[in-house]
């Protein structure tokens, strides 16, 4: 994949802490959604979180992917699937019984993947309603979220490109039936064997990267922004993302 240009896209300075959005909260299928990105964009990115919801480092991410291509800006929408009550980050990593249990409960129930995926169709659909300049989709998902965004990209799918970023429960099984471009951005926290296997397995346009000195999550809430190293690659992972939305939508 060519690196991404800076004639026509620049990720703007990270703010480390104390991040001022630039969007607002609209209702989608009855969520709270954080929107952000000009109303005329014709291409929009739906964003599915981290299973720790509305962090700072995840609404910057959504402003980044937003306003940072001057070729190509996007409506970008992420609705709060969790309804006000993510996780407690202080879960992750589930080093002790106790953490485990709550994590373990978390994922059986509020996160549940058809309980999400059955709610996207009709937040794309009032998403198009109210802004009718959208003519085509994108969608990114952090941790939990790229698996949710592998579920969602095969078959009929109405996304044109994908990217997950520190995806969890990656399966090789997943990849054999996405159907649209893919973009993975692994840290060294997911399984090597496991994202190596579900490249091989993509029959799709596909770019696999792994960002070996990255806690997962470092993209969105665990992402600590005051460390220079953590920064640096938080944008580097932007600017892939950027330039493979650019390339494919």
């Amino acid at each position: 994949m060519p690196e991404y240009s800076k004639a026509c896209c620049t990720v703007p300075p990270v703010i480390a802490s104390g991040y001022n959005p630039k969007g607002k909260y609209t209702k989608l299928d009855g969520l709270d959604t954080y929107t952000t990105g000009p109303s005329t964009a014709k291409d929009a990115i739906l964003v599915i979180y981290d299973i720790f919801g509305f962090k700072d480092q995840i609404l910057q991410g959504a402003d980044i992917l937003a306003h940072s291509d001057s070729e190509r800006q996007y409506q970008v929408f992420m609705p709060d699937f969790f309804e006000g009550s993510p996780a407690d980050i202080s879960w992750y990593p589930p080093d002790n019984d106790e953490k485990g249990a709550k994590l373990g409960a978390f994922f059986q129930n509020q996160a549940a993947p058809p309980k999400t995926l059955q709610r996207i169709p009709k937040i794309l659909d009032e998403a198009a309603k109210a802004n009718p300049a959208i003519k085509s989709w994108g969608i990114i998902g952090y941790c939990w979220g790229g698996k949710i965004t592998s579920l969602i990209s095969g078959q009929g799918t109405p996304f044109k490109a994908a990217v997950e970023t520190s995806p969890a429960m990656v399966d090789p099984a997943d990849a054999e039936k996405v159907t649209i471009p893919l973009m993975m951005l692994a840290s060294k926290d997911e399984p090597a064997e496991d994202v190596q296997k579900f490249e091989a397995n993509l029959k799709v346009k596909k770019h696999v990267e792994t960002f070996g000195d990255q806690l997962h999550g470092f993209m969105s809430a665990r992402g600590d922004l005051n460390d220079a190293g953590v920064k640096k690659e938080y944008e580097r992972g932007y600017m892939r993302a950027l330039s493979f939305f650019h390339e494919h939508m």
